[in-house]
């Protein structure tokens, strides 16, 4: 079940051909696990459609080279780009999390460790790479304060709360292929890790589904989210808004910033596209906190164009599991340098000399039917 086979090096000449790399390795229950939205996959779509869409008119004249480096939430990033947080990576490649944070020190980027992690955070810390944690609101409350304790004793920059999942969305691929993880694959931060209802295959279900389940509840609410700012000093960072009136909820509270995300289409299919909601969200936030962008970023031109529509970065995870797959920490390595390239050319070619001059260039919308698509 678990990728690892390995696709030939140098085949990719940008982010996006990664995707193909992958696919050519992967088993297909695992490919569906990751490639997969909820529903009919329609907000899926048009996180894709949604970014084509956007035309940036360039700058000339800037006088001067563009430089991407920036700082997210107090950490340095060689480009306003974070590794977003994605469960169980050792389904890709052996290594998984390690092969991921290898890249992100490498390159100089941060990554969200995700609460389920196929491996556990404390040995992903090791690999010096600057780490932020994603919380799941787990039912019990005691776990979820070791989880929070665990976060702040490796030295994680930032708490990043994903909102958006009261339930998991049903994903039907993961359903038709009654989809449960292999015995080597585990999550890894959680006391019953070793064994659990994501490794008992049902007919007619996910198993990883009721294992998520089994795990977090839908009672999350803002008040839990204060008690937490009570509990920690670190950035507490949402992630999963598309509202405004929840992004003006989210800075009154006190959160440190704001992920727009639809969870990659994994969640309520119907939603809009991140980068549709992503300037009201801007608009609402009034710059009292970094806003990034999550769902659909494929190269340096949509991270351009997030940017130019108000967003301080972007968080990129389909792309990078796919490079994970193909080649392990080398792949991501390999990917994560592509991207760089790609933003930072994006950023020249717009007349940006930084990332912050991209939120000064005017936005449009392609005629339909000409909208770029993928190379």
């Amino acid at each position: 079940m678990t990728g690892s086979a390995s696709a030939p090096r140098g085949a990719a000449v940008a982010l996006a051909d990664f995707e193909k790399l992958a696919r050519a390795v992967l088993p297909d229950d695992v490919w569906d696990f990751v490639a997969g939205g909820s529903g009919a996959e329609t907000t899926l779509a048009a996180n894709r459609a949604a970014l084509d869409s956007i035309a940036v008119y360039p700058r000339v004249l800037p006088g001067g080279p563009a430089e991407a480096a920036v700082e997210l939430f107090g950490t340095p990033a060689t480009m306003p780009v974070a590794i977003a947080p994605m469960a169980y990576q050792r389904l890709l490649h052996p290594d998984g999390e390690l092969a991921m944070a290898a890249a992100a020190a490498a390159v100089g980027v941060p990554l969200a460790v995700s609460t389920l992690s196929s491996v556990a955070l404390e040995d992903v810390a090791k690999s010096g790479a600057e780490l932020w944690f994603q919380l799941y609101w787990v039912r019990d409350r005691e776990l979820l304060v070791r989880l929070v304790e665990r976060a702040e004793a490796a030295g994680c920059r930032a708490l990043m709360v994903t909102v958006d999942l009261p339930v998991m969305g049903r994903r039907l691929r993961d359903v038709r292929n009654t989809f449960y993880l292999p015995p080597e694959v585990i999550a890894a931060n959680l006391a019953d890790g070793a064994v659990s209802a994501a490794h008992q295959a049902g007919a007619g279900r996910s198993a990883v589904a009721a294992h998520t389940a089994d795990m977090i509840g839908p009672a999350l609410g803002w008040a839990d989210l204060e008690w937490l700012l009570a509990r920690t000093g670190l950035p507490l960072v949402l992630k999963g808004i598309l509202d405004p009136d929840d992004a003006w909820q989210a800075v009154s509270l006190g959160a440190a910033g704001i992920v727009v995300s639809n969870h990659g289409g994994r969640q309520f299919d119907g939603a809009p596209a991140s980068v549709d909601a992503l300037p009201a969200v801007v608009e609402a936030v009034a710059g009292a906190c970094p806003v990034l962008l999550d769902s659909g970023i494929r190269g340096g031109t949509d991270a351009l164009r997030a940017l130019a529509l108000g967003a301080s970065g972007v968080l990129v995870g389909r792309p990078l599991l796919w490079a994970l797959a193909a080649g392990g920490a080398a792949g991501v390595t390999e990917a994560l340098e592509l991207l760089r390239l790609e933003l930072t050319d994006a950023l020249t070619l717009a007349g940006c000399r930084t990332p912050a001059a991209a939120g000064r260039l005017r936005t449009g919308r392609q005629p339909a039917g000409r909208t770029e698509g993928r190379r």
